[in-house]
């Protein structure tokens, strides 16, 4: 029996290392070769504060600001899920309908101009993209409620546009975490514009 227990406790030893030390090497190499994206794509102020990842996308109900696709986990990365609604259930439907009346309402386009991105959620419910259409749809907006140009506005949604990856792997995007960062950095954050004007008066 002797013999057995210590078989057992070499093979839990051997599984260890193996198993450890092929983490700890592959750790090892993404950290040497890929930083950034061994740490979780984090973007940090200055002062090394994370705001989030470039990843995951995060909500914004602001009108200052670029919305992003939605989000059946309401933007919650501990519980990344899509609806599993299909394309003809009542309640995926309903809420089709809804978020179109919305961005008409709010954005002044018509129903047919609006992406499916932006009414419909990504499987995971973090799509940090939008397309470019829906950057744009959204630019007179955010221009209106920031009081720019909005030709400044579409240069940066035209900065922030990354094409296909290696020119042919998926569509161009916008990562909206980033753009809307770069609209504070360009035009000044929504609150300290208005702390600002209150102190003008």
């Amino acid at each position: 029996m002797s013999k057995h227990i210590r078989q057992a406790i070499a093979f839990t030893v051997v599984s260890m290392v193996l198993v450890g030390l092929y983490h700890v090497v592959l750790w090892g190499f993404a950290s040497a070769v890929f930083p950034s994206q061994a740490e979780g794509s984090l973007i940090r102020r200055a002062d090394g504060t994370v705001i989030g990842s470039r990843l995951i996308a995060q909500k914004f109900e602001r009108p200052e600001y670029f919305r992003p696709r939605p989000s059946a986990a309401d933007y919650n990365a501990a519980s990344t899920s899509g609806s599993n609604y299909g394309p003809s259930n009542p309640d995926h439907l309903k809420a089709v309908r809804e978020r179109i009346d919305a961005i008409v309402k709010e954005d002044g386009v018509q129903a047919s101009q609006i992406p499916s991105e932006m009414v419909t959620a990504s499987g995971a419910g973090m799509d940090p993209h939008v397309p470019p259409a829906a950057a744009d749809l959204q630019a007179a907006r955010v221009a209106a409620t920031r009081k720019v140009d909005a030709s400044r506005v579409r240069a940066l949604i035209a900065e922030h546009t990354e094409t296909p990856t290696l020119g042919v792997l998926g569509r161009a995007r916008v990562n909206v975490l980033e753009l809307n960062l770069a609209l504070d950095q360009a035009f000044g954050t929504p609150v300290a514009a208005q702390e600002k004007n209150a102190n003008a008066r």
